[in-house]
């Protein structure tokens, strides 16, 4: 099930709204391609932090 404004996996909750809303992007694109709601879940979060850190790093 895709997940967007305001209904997002348990696990994103207690994240920064910018993250958040990020993974849960990213994570709906996986999901698209596996139908895995375990891996879409974890590596949207994953690369959300990931994209965040870049970003405040100055490489992106």
């Amino acid at each position: 099930m895709p997940w967007h404004d305001g209904n997002y996996p348990p696990s994103f909750k207690n994240q920064p709204k910018n993250i958040r809303d990020k993974a849960t992007a990213i994570a709906n694109e996986v999901l698209k391609t596996t139908g895995n709601e375990g891996e879409a879940i974890a590596t949207g979060l994953k690369q959300a932090r990931i994209h965040f850190k870049k970003k405040k790093e100055g490489k992106l």
